[in-house]
């Protein structure tokens, strides 16, 4: 109980500490002129967010390290006898890693040679795999992270050296993912807090307590940048924020052995990844037809009708129903 109270209260100071530095991180974004460029393609109602300052991610990013670092200092230094603190550690590394290759894809978007596109993808996506490889062989060989836990089963199911390209598939899937999510006010953040929230508690109940609190304090910090960020928005995480989330969502779930849940847990990131990969697939297969009316699929809802503010809460909710069951079936 102790733990349970301590991970929601440091959620609640993340909150506050990014809610409070916000205003002061907006006018540095606006002084580089780090502005969003809408590509001609997306939906009209977009034109709006046109110069909404972008890589928005370090604001909730920065708090989170320094809470995460002052919270487990004894034990990141190896003063601690158990170590168990040195368990945020990856993720605290992994979600550094990600922002910096995700700000690189912002700034060459807005002040680069490939002005209104970013980074090669290709390049990106080499970048991301060779990240993802080593951050894999860490959590098979270094950490000890469970293999893989499934509903019904009451013990760890072990697949070897197999574990570690399936890892780093989920990691650039997920990192990728919640990339897609990242269109629309609020969505983002939104679907990510609430999954992350979900891997908290199977953290807690795993008695992964500094996996946990560190889960809980990127919740909190993602809440304070939702303050900003809800519609209309006075900032856009960007790729700084998203391939940094969805890396560090992956790791989280990795961690714990209970990946699978990803599937459920994180269904609307996998849905905005899987209308991208229907939309290019049939596009080729029919040349040049359209399975949806544009990608990924929040776009497709906007033509069809939906206002922003309601995919957003829609989408939410299929989330946060799915973290439920997701949460239940991990307990099974």
């Amino acid at each position: 109980m102790r733990d349970i109270a301590l991970s929601l209260s440091l959620a609640g100071l993340a909150f506050v500490m990014t809610a409070i530095w916000g205003s002061p991180m907006l006018r540095i974004l606006r002084h580089f002129r780090l502005g969003k460029i809408i590509r001609i393609e997306q939906p009209e109602g977009h034109r709006t967010k046109m110069g909404i300052p972008t890589m928005g991610g370090i604001m909730f990013i920065l708090p989170v390290l320094l809470l995460s670092g002052l919270l487990n200092g004894v034990a990141l230094i190896g003063v601690a006898a158990s170590g168990v603190g040195r368990s945020v550690i990856l993720p605290m590394l992994v979600m550094v890693v990600f922002a910096i290759l995700g700000a690189v894809d912002d700034w060459e978007g807005i002040h680069g040679r490939r002005k209104g596109k970013g980074m090669r993808a290709r390049t990106k996506f080499a970048v991301q795999v060779v990240l993802a490889l080593v951050t894999a062989y860490v959590l098979k060989y270094v950490i000890d992270a469970p293999d893989m836990y499934l509903p019904g089963l009451f013990f760890e199911v072990e697949i070897g050296w197999v574990y570690v390209p399936i890892a780093a598939f989920i990691i650039v899937a997920e990192s990728n993912a919640v990339n897609f999510t990242d269109g629309l006010d609020g969505l983002a953040g939104l679907i990510a807090a609430t999954a992350i929230a979900a891997f908290g508690g199977i953290a807690l109940m795993q008695e992964q307590v500094y996996l946990a609190r560190f889960c809980f304090i990127l919740v909190g910090a993602l809440f304070g940048y939702l303050w900003f960020n809800v519609h209309p928005a006075q900032l856009i995480m960007g790729d700084t924020g998203s391939m940094a989330l969805g890396s560090v969502l992956a790791v989280i779930a990795l961690m714990t052995g209970q990946w699978p849940m990803l599937l459920i847990i994180g269904i609307i990131p996998l849905a905005e990844m899987l209308s991208v990969v229907i939309q290019v697939v049939y596009f080729r297969l029919t040349g040049g037809k359209r399975f949806f009316k544009m990608t990924p699929i929040h776009h497709h809802f906007e033509l069809v009708g939906w206002s922003e503010t309601q995919i957003v809460q829609r989408f939410w909710l299929i989330g946060l129903m799915a973290a439920l069951v997701g949460i239940g079936l991990s307990q099974m």
